[in-house]
């Protein structure tokens, strides 16, 4: 999907690239992707790479262009995980700046109202336009992060009292989200530093916006690592919960098994088949009954004392 609009933010779209147009491209067909390379004369590689969800973040400068890879979260139902993150690229030239994203996403909202579209409307540069994003994303990191935390919460309610694996597989997949979100934000801030520090930039940089980019990048990080060192001891504590659990039923199995072997061995004592001296009495069978009901009880009641059980 192609879209172009007039100016950062989305709020009006025009058919025909402009001067200081945007356009925004969000998970291309082939057909679009030839369109790209020319039309817009973008190189072909570099759209490959964006549209790869393993590339990593990164600047590079050409004659004609400047593109920025960076890495954002998005919403993800595969394999159980909730969140992984994907390259979002921007190439800047005289004429245009073009967004190419493999999926939709919240860092540019330009399907639906919302306050953040108010935020690039105020943009008038590519630069700082970048940084808005870098910004934006931040905060979506941490959007996210709390989101994680909270269905964390819920699995360990379930795993204080689980004997199986289920949960703690569902631990493992936050985990998985975390570890896909502390590559992206540290490469994210690297690529942050370099566009502070690179000599072909040109353009003002807004430094009040690149110090909130960083804060909140770096706020992102730290949570998101705090998480993770939660979660492996987490991890590791309730693996043993789940073994001590397992151990709890199969002791309750194990007293259980004893209690019913007691009436189970009398009732087999005087059902042998030799002379006894109760085979010709009427109360035989209630008298071994209640032999046998007494013997059980008495072995709860041992049983409770030593607190066995």
């Amino acid at each position: 999907m192609i879209k172009i609009f007039k100016t950062f933010g989305g709020y009006e779209e025009i058919l025909q690239v402009n001067k200081s147009s945007w356009v925004n491209v969000i998970a291309p067909t082939n057909e679009e992707i030839l369109r790209l390379s020319s039309e817009f004369q973008l190189p072909e590689d570099i759209i490959q790479d964006i549209l790869d969800p393993d590339e990593r973040p990164r600047l590079e400068f050409d004659d004609d262009w400047s593109v920025v890879i960076m890495r954002i979260p998005v919403e993800s139902s595969n394999n159980g995980v909730p969140f992984h993150t994907l390259p979002l690229g921007i190439f800047m030239t005289e004429d245009f700046t073009l967004t190419l994203c493999l999926q939709n996403n919240e860092i540019l909202p330009t399907a639906q109202s919302h306050s953040n579209r108010e935020q690039y409307r105020q943009i008038s540069d590519k630069i700082n336009f970048i940084l808005r994003l870098f910004h934006r994303s931040g905060n979506i990191y941490l959007k996210y992060l709390k989101q994680i935390n909270q269905m964390t919460s819920l699995i360990e309610q379930d795993l204080e009292k689980s004997i199986k694996n289920r949960e703690l597989n569902k631990l493992l997949k936050m985990e998985k989200c975390l570890v896909y979100f502390i590559t992206s934000i540290k490469a994210n801030e690297i690529v942050l530093a370099k566009l502070r520090n690179s000599k072909k930039i040109t353009t003002e940089i807004n430094e009040d916006l690149l110090e909130d980019a960083l804060i909140e990048n770096k706020q992102a990080l730290e949570m998101a690592q705090i998480y993770s060192d939660i979660q492996s001891g987490m991890m590791d504590a309730f693996a043993s919960v789940i073994s001590n659990n397992l151990n709890v039923v199969m002791k309750q199995l194990t007293v259980i098994s004893i209690i019913l072997m007691i009436p189970t061995l009398i009732s087999s004592m005087f059902g042998m088949n030799v002379p006894n001296f109760m085979e010709n009495s009427n109360f035989a069978f209630p008298a071994i009954l209640g032999v046998s009901a007494i013997f059980s009880i008495i072995g709860v009641i041992l049983i409770r004392k030593k607190q066995w059980h």
